[in-house]
């Protein structure tokens, strides 16, 4: 009896045992079936974590370029800059009128009864001024509020392009509240102009937007080179008044500054009036662009050494390019656009 109570207990606590020992194993096996599906997880987790990061940096890198596109459009109005220029694309009707002069209205005006305000440079043997592309360079220094500026601007436009192109040019005013208040004009700020003969170069100091502290706002800066050149050859002895606009520099072989015909001419005008007039040689609007831009042809002729023929061997070129050998400061005497007054021939840059 004792012997069978004993086997019964002992069968019993081998039972309990076994028991505890399945329980055990299925403990441990669904212990070992959850175990790497969740490291699995947290591995899957760890590795789009990077992902997740790069997703969004990318997210926010493009979002801040966009900020930053958006404001330089609403700021500049055609383009990035340092203010708001109040310019718009030129009609293509003007742009192809002033860009596309006829040679009959160029020979027929010749000079245009202006009189001759480029000075010559070669007396001081200056070397010759390249651009950024190994051409000889036109320098234009101006500002968008100057109404000397914006006369002259027309002529430059038809001078040049008798050399090259402008595939881009926008149109704007001088200053309103200026001697001669909106001229009708462009802008040489973010141009586009590309010739085989000449590199054109353009500085437009500031807007025709005052900036409320009695000046206007800024919107490009001379380089280096260019604030020398300037400081060299924009006032005595060369011309009449130092650092005045507009100033133009041909190749280190001509310059000038002031407007070769007062800026009254085009007082009351659309752009489109003017355009229009472009094709009468016996308007005082074509006169004065006109006669202002064979000078500059003339010039830049002398700079490219008569490149194009095309262009150097038309008349009236020629002949004023007899007349630009002997500069007026080398007879004796530096000299200022339209023959009048300082102060109604140029406007003095800002300190």
């Amino acid at each position: 009896m004792a012997k069978a109570k004993q086997r019964s207990s002992s069968a019993s606590q081998r039972r309990e045992e076994v028991k505890k020992q399945r329980q055990q194993r299925i403990s441990s096996s669904q212990n070992r079936q959850s175990q790497p599906r969740g490291s699995g997880r947290g591995r899957s987790k760890q590795k789009q974590r990077p992902w997740g990061l790069v997703v969004g940096t990318l997210l926010i890198i493009a979002a801040v370029i966009g900020v930053f596109i958006y404001l330089s459009h609403q700021s500049a109005g055609t383009g990035t800059g340092g203010g708001n220029t109040g310019s718009t694309p030129t009609s293509p009707s003007v742009l192809n009128a002033v860009t596309h002069v006829s040679p009959t209205i160029l020979a027929n005006v010749g000079t245009g009864g202006q009189q001759k305000i480029l000075v010559s440079l070669k007396g001081g043997s200056p070397s010759i001024l390249l651009g950024p592309r190994g051409k000889p360079e036109f320098f234009y220094m101006g500002a968008e509020y100057c109404p000397f500026c914006a006369a002259e601007r027309w002529a430059v436009v038809v001078a040049l392009s008798r050399f090259g192109t402008f595939s881009k040019l926008n149109q704007t005013t001088s200053s309103a509240t200026d001697v001669y208040p909106n001229t009708p004009t462009f802008t040489f700020y973010q141009s586009t102009y590309t010739s085989q003969y000449i590199d054109f170069v353009a500085v437009e100091e500031t807007t025709n937007q005052p900036d409320g502290s009695g000046g206007y706002t800024t919107l490009q800066t001379p380089t280096a080179e260019q604030q020398n050149l300037i400081s060299k050859y924009d006032g005595p002895p060369y011309l009449s008044s130092a650092s005045s606009i507009p100033f133009i520099d041909i190749g280190n072989q001509y310059v000038m500054q002031g407007a070769n015909y007062s800026p009254d001419i085009l007082s009351g005008h659309s752009w489109q009036d003017i355009a229009h007039d472009l094709s009468n040689s016996n308007s005082p609007v074509t006169k004065g662009i006109v006669g202002s831009a064979n000078y500059l042809t003339a010039a830049i002729c002398l700079a490219t050494n008569q490149q194009p023929a095309s262009v150097c061997k038309a008349d009236p070129v020629p002949q004023i390019e007899q007349s630009l050998g002997k500069s007026a400061f080398n007879a004796g005497g530096a000299q200022v656009g339209l023959g009048a007054p300082l102060s109604q021939a140029v406007i003095r840059r800002p300190e």
